[in-house]
């Protein structure tokens, strides 16, 4: 693109500022700036600045009272771990294995995320909270998805594939790619591990004017895990999911400790109950916990932030005493690929854009660098959860939150969602399945570690023990291993111990 072409984009968009330091740049720092300027559609940046300055007015002003059209998600579309007898959990599973081992069922991960909150300046994918084997988020996702891929395997006697599809940003495409090469791929197939990036887009100023971060560089953010249903289509995945013969998607978000890679239960549910689009859930803590609530509002089903909930609705209680209004929101949910390819192709369009004020860096008329220490910017998102309403036929699933969710949002110190809480997290299950097997731990001196079956987020499990996903991908099998066996703490079960514990078995 020229610089005369750029202005044009440029000015059609009432956006010239942009290119106020020009005469000070270098040739090549010219170069890269037409190059981002060349990815601006005017029409598009014209209603994206002007939709960003007025959402951010109406953010500041609405009432944003849903409470009177709220209803609870009707029984008969939740399933539950814990109201479900075994048989029903053992059909569910062996529906979701049955379409795994059919090459049907892929997992798709939502990591365009900075982790700005926790700290660290790559993704958090790669981050390691402190295990005993020191692995990251990355490598444990990784090992569940050959651990689900291996039960299918054995069950039905074949050799099957669950696709990896990565949804990276312009911030974690590239540490992820080198990440992943560098660790050949944690043992799966490069082939099967696909990795796309999702759109950025300007930040804007109260004004409805772009932010420059750099003289030569506009202020850009990701558009929210919601722009997964575009990039979709710019990157051509849903292409990729039909000639992989994928039909069904396991959508998640990458910071969940204890996220069930392709979940055989979730997804067999899902299945069975003939949805098109699903979300597992957890009970809220107490009425004021600052989770999404999965609800239906106008009959129509979607996700209501916490903050958009008076206190008295959230304190709302059922005939049985519990909680009205108690399904929250994990970030963990199954499409079909039919649905995804409606929403890309027919509604993308129509969801909502979610308005984020933040402290964006950028250089002022002089061309210094501030840091603002007040919001100055706006940042538009959608979210991912936005298309329940474009559902034909919505299900909502019930998992235990001690088993399935601890994600890891900020740096310790913070009083929860930190690497501390979901190390603990990990650790406490790992114990949990030990114990339901047989096993039992000794101290230094040889003397019995009482049990403890529960622990509080706030302390360590009695003994520290780590079960490799290559060994169990949710405490399966670990019977024939560990039963009547007395285990030293700290303990880690990885495949060379497993093959030790069945040589002396």
């Amino acid at each position: 693109m020229s610089f005369e072409a750029a202005k044009a984009r440029l000015e059609a968009a009432g956006q010239t500022h942009v290119l106020q330091f020009w005469e000070e740049l270098s040739a090549e720092e010219r170069g890269t700036f037409l190059e981002e300027i060349s990815q601006l559609q005017p029409d598009e940046l014209v209603k994206h600045c002007r939709e960003a300055a007025a959402s951010a007015s109406r953010e500041s002003s609405a009432d944003g009272r849903l409470d009177e059209r709220m209803q609870p998600v009707p029984s008969e579309f939740i399933g539950s771990v814990r109201k479900s007898d075994r048989e029903t959990l053992q059909k569910w599973e062996n529906e979701g294995l049955l379409q795994i081992s059919q090459d049907r069922v892929a997992v798709l991960l939502l990591a365009g995320g900075q982790g700005t909150r926790l700290g660290v300046s790559y993704p958090k994918g790669m981050y390691n909270v402190g295990l005993p084997s020191g692995k990251t988020l990355y490598q444990m996702q990784a090992e569940r998805i050959q651990k689900v891929q291996e039960l299918a395997n054995v069950r039905h006697g074949c050799r099957c594939t669950v696709p990896w599809y990565i949804m990276t940003s312009e911030f974690t495409l590239g540490p992820t790619e080198k990440f992943f090469k560098d660790n050949k791929y944690f043992g799966l197939c490069p082939s099967n591990v696909v990795m796309f990036e999702q759109r950025m887009i300007p930040a804007v100023g109260f004004d409805g004017k772009i932010i420059l971060e750099k003289k030569n560089k506009i202020a850009m953010a990701p558009d929210g895990n919601g722009g997964l249903y575009r990039s979709l289509v710019d990157n051509k995945i849903l292409a990729d999911m039909e000639g992989k013969g994928v039909e069904y998607l396991h959508v998640y978000c990458v910071d969940n400790i204890l996220v069930k890679m392709a979940d055989p239960v979730f997804i067999g549910f899902c299945v069975n109950k003939e949805a098109d689009c699903g979300a597992k859930v957890v009970d809220k803590a107490y009425p004021a916990e600052p989770v999404g609530v999965v609800c239906r509002v106008d009959n129509v089903y979607q996700v209501i932030e916490y903050s958009e909930i008076q206190p008295e609705t959230a304190e709302l209680r059922g005939p049985g005493g519990e909680l009205l209004f108690s399904a929250g929101n994990i970030c963990n949910h199954f499409f079909t690929r039919s649905f995804l390819k409606d929403v890309a192709e027919k509604f993308e369009s129509k969801l909502k854009q979610h308005v984020a004020i933040k402290k964006v860096p950028f250089v002022d008329g002089e061309g210094n660098l501030v840091k603002p220490s007040k919001p100055n910017g706006i940042k538009m998102e959608k979210f991912v959860f936005d298309v329940f309403q474009f559902s034909k036929k919505f299900v909502a699933f019930e998992v235990l939150r001690e088993e399935e969710f601890s994600p890891l949002k900020n740096a310790d110190g913070a009083p929860l969602d930190t690497p501390t809480t979901a190390r603990r997290s990990l650790l406490a299950q790992h114990y949990r399945w030990i114990l339901a097997a047989g096993g039992s731990f000794m101290d230094e001196h040889n003397k019995p570690i009482a049990p403890k079956h529960s622990t509080a987020q706030n302390e360590d499990p009695p003994a520290i023990c780590e079960i490799s996903p290559l060994v169990s991908y949710f405490g399966e099998g670990l019977e024939k291993l560990l039963n009547q066996k007395n285990l030293k703490s700290p303990f880690i079960l990885d495949e060379n111990e497993a093959k030790n514990l069945v040589q002396t078995a």
